[in-house]
């Protein structure tokens, strides 16, 4: 397997990343501060639904492992993380995984998204500017 690392970053440009719905949200302190200590991903969660010091620990340390997650330098007693993934690399994954289940079509997930509501005007009006200029940009090659 060939890794290709950014070298000011240090993030991996892997495909296929799939995490799971407690890795994403570990990630996503991860991802919102550029990096993070234990505890600093644990307080993230919500108070009732916060996990114990150790379980984070425990779930850091596997992606650390799986090379999700790196040490960048250690404070004191502990260490602070940073992400060697992108967000947009476990979305995209995410979002060709569910797309698979579709047989690759997008209108039951539209369908869906409109059904729930969770499909605004802003969101068809950002997909609409992003067809045309993927359009544009075919018709300039």
């Amino acid at each position: 397997m060939t890794l290709v690392v950014n070298r000011t970053t240090g993030v991996l440009l892997m495909p296929g990343v799939r995490l799971t719905k407690f890795e994403i949200q570990i990630m996503d302190t991860v991802w919102t501060r550029g990096e993070a200590s234990i505890r600093e991903m644990q307080e993230a969660f919500p108070v009732k639904k916060r996990p114990g010091y150790t379980t984070i620990q425990k779930m850091v340390y596997r992606m650390e492992e799986k090379k999700i997650l790196r040490r960048v330098r250690k404070v004191g007693n502990f260490h602070v993380f940073a992400a060697t993934v992108t967000r947009e690399s476990v979305e995209r994954t995410l979002i060709g995984d569910l797309l698979s289940i579709f047989g690759g079509q997008s209108r039951p997930v539209i369908a869906h998204l409109i059904g729930a509501r969770k499909l605004t005007l802003e969101d068809v009006e950002f997909a609409e500017k992003t067809l045309r200029q993927i359009k544009e940009g075919d018709e300039g090659r």
